[in-house]
């Protein structure tokens, strides 16, 4: 299955923010933890070049600890300042600031040496929908500044919200891409919930949810629904295989974990089968919102 979404609010978000470059002193750009590759649009990371920048990998607290320590130190080699932060902690907010602030420093010296002494700091917070521009905004701020909403496409314009510690912050509308450069990011981005979902198929894309998970969380899977080894043995991929049109064994084998999601929830259509959708979106849910564990989809 192709995933793209790309509504045409995006493209009118996207000059705004570079009619806008002039205004700021400082690119915020938020990605999603559990995929730092697929959650930065490429459009953004070339977005003002010769601005200062600092990427920071939100949602850290629902990614696998040992992978954020990984990418934090795969995104100082290339020398590029970043941050692992949850944005609904008001301990996130203070770490942000401090940053920020670190980031400024140059600049800022630069400033009081030339006699400007005093001036905001203007930051423009960019990213992918969904990712939690908004809801970093409003932990900023102490309460609700900015639109939220755990879907995309919540902030639709651009809002100037100016914190009391002499900070201006931009939002932005989170802006995906025309065309991507590959499946998997698209497949990724829809597993967060950066696409809408009415746009795509659930069951498939639990499916690759489940292809990604089994090399590294197997058990984890296993121990949430209470599958057992013999409700995906071979013999179940076996009995399955010919229930998917698709030549992937990868996929052969995700199958019995949903049709045991299903079993073990309880999900079940006339006739006492297995509701395979029910328990796709389940399993999505469940990722989406951290109940399944703390996971990362992409690693260094």
């Amino acid at each position: 299955m192709q995933y793209q979404w790309f509504p045409g609010h995006m493209t009118k978000a996207m000059r705004m923010m570079k009619e806008n470059l002039s205004l700021v002193d400082l690119i915020v750009e938020l990605a999603d933890a559990r995929i730092p590759v697929s959650a930065r649009n490429p459009e953004l990371k070339h977005l003002g070049k010769n601005k200062i920048r600092l990427v920071v990998l939100n949602k850290a607290d629902l990614a696998d600890k040992n992978v954020n320590a990984a990418w934090k130190e795969a995104f100082l080699k290339e020398g590029i300042p970043s941050l692992l932060l949850n944005s609904k902690d008001a301990a996130g907010a203070k770490k942000l600031r401090a940053a920020i602030d670190e980031v400024m420093q140059e600049k800022k010296s630069k400033e009081i040496a030339r006699g400007i002494v005093g001036r905001p700091v203007r930051a423009m917070i960019v990213g992918i929908p969904n990712v939690g521009k908004s809801t970093l905004i409003n932990s900023l701020h102490g309460h609700a500044s900015a639109k939220t909403g755990n879907r995309p496409g919540v902030t639709k314009g651009k809002q100037w919200i100016t914190l009391s510690d002499g900070l201006q912050l931009l939002d932005t509308p989170g802006v995906l891409w025309p065309k991507f450069e590959d499946e998997t990011t698209g497949r990724h981005l829809a597993m967060i919930g950066s696409m809408n979902d009415a746009n795509i198929d659930i069951s498939d894309l639990s499916l690759q949810l489940v292809v990604e998970l089994l090399p590294y969380y197997k058990e984890l899977l296993a121990s949430k629904y209470a599958i057992t080894p013999e409700q995906v043995s071979a013999e179940k991929v076996d009995a399955l295989r010919d229930s998917l049109l698709t030549p992937d064994p990868k996929v052969y084998e995700a199958l019995p974990y949903l049709y045991a999601i299903a079993q073990n929830r309880n999900l079940l259509r006339k006739g006492a089968q297995p509701d395979t959708e029910r328990a796709a979106a389940m399993l999505l849910d469940d990722f989406r919102n951290g109940r399944l564990g703390r996971i990362s989809i992409e690693r260094p």
